[in-house]
């Protein structure tokens, strides 16, 4: 289900090619030839990234598309990810991870075939890796531990908000669950509520020390305010929990990914909504969008002019070249207009 609706919504979002014969240019958008998607593992079991990252990747048409995850104690990946990348219709699986999996899938080994963009995210290491290899193959982004920002009014649920953050909060010792609200009474009782989960989770002490120590609940004057903070932070994940949330949508500048309302909450976004759950992080999303089928196409501008309309744009050409001192430039383009 959630393979289906994932996939859905990146068919949904695919850009056609276009071109005004009348003015003379359009633009072509090719998918990058091989991808590979870093899953992380070891201690862990991500299935839903291995959704998350290869199927926009089919969608946008990749020709060859591999995952990389290391396996649990010198193994294979879980089983939960090789069914994953089956339904996601993945190439090839590699028993690989860490830097040393980035620097494979950048350059090649006897075993590894080399790509030309690898995503997915990844800890320190892995991420540091690929920032070291881009340019010789390319990435889809620089990701950092996750957080989220809600903001609520006093129409909220204590215990839906206070379940969010820890949801958030037991990725990772440094992840960041943030509230944001109006309402003094919501806030003392959400953090009242957080306590209260935090002692039933599987992963209480890593979500108990990114509460403690990443954690916040800010009180502000207006729901207006909160968004203006929350675009500074501008945070990975923002859910809007107010009487009317639709109507602070148009306030939102930076934001990863936008929930709107009680129902529509962000683990959802972690498992099959529809969007890529790989997402900018660390103040990211003030330039950088969520992985997604743009991620695998290349934008190609086409130019195909009519005759006077190549006439006519070869003199101002000419004119610009000239003042820039680029004679062959200019000359290349007056031969043209000599010939017409």
């Amino acid at each position: 289900t959630a393979a289906n609706r994932i996939r859905e919504f990146h068919e949904l979002s695919k850009v056609d090619d276009w071109h005004d014969d009348t003015r003379g240019y359009g633009q072509k958008f090719l998918p990058v030839s091989s991808v590979s998607a870093y899953i992380p593992g070891g201690t862990a079991r991500y299935p839903s990234t291995v959704l998350m990252t290869t199927i926009p990747a089919r969608v946008a048409g990749v020709k060859r598309v591999s995952i990389s995850c290391p396996g649990s104690g010198g193994g294979y990946p879980p089983d939960s990810v090789l069914a994953a990348a089956y339904i996601s219709g993945v190439d090839q699986v590699y028993s690989l991870g860490g830097a040393q999996a980035i620097a494979a899938l950048a350059y090649g080994t006897d075993r590894v075939e080399s790509v030309d963009l690898i995503c997915g995210p990844g800890n320190l290491f892995v991420t540091l890796a690929k920032k070291l290899v881009y340019g010789d193959v390319g990435i889809d982004g620089l990701y950092g531990p996750t957080e989220t920002v809600i903001l609520a009014d006093e129409t909220a649920s204590p215990v839906m908000c206070a379940a969010d953050l820890v949801a958030q909060a037991e990725h990772d010792v440094l992840a960041t669950p943030v509230l944001i609200t109006t309402s003094e009474n919501l806030g003392r009782e959400v953090s009242e509520q957080v306590q209260t989960i935090l002692g039933r989770l599987n992963r209480s002490s890593i979500a108990s020390r990114s509460i403690d120590e990443r954690g916040l609940i800010a009180i502000v004057e207006d729901l207006e305010l909160g968004i203006r903070l929350s675009n500074e932070f501008a945070p990975e994940h923002l859910s809007i929990v107010t009487k009317d949330p639709g109507s602070l949508l148009g306030l939102v500048e930076n934001a990863g990914m936008v929930f709107l309302g009680e129902l529509s909450h962000e683990v959802l976004g972690d498992y099959g909504a529809g969007p890529s759950h790989v997402m900018p992080t660390s103040g990211t999303a003030r330039f950088n969008s969520g992985l997604g089928v743009h991620t695998f196409l290349k934008p190609v501008p086409i130019i195909n002019l009519a005759d006077a309309a190549a006439m006519s744009l070869s003199e101002v050409a000419s004119i610009i070249a000239r003042e820039e001192g680029l004679t062959g430039h200019a000359e290349a383009a007056e031969v043209r207009i000599d010939l017409r």
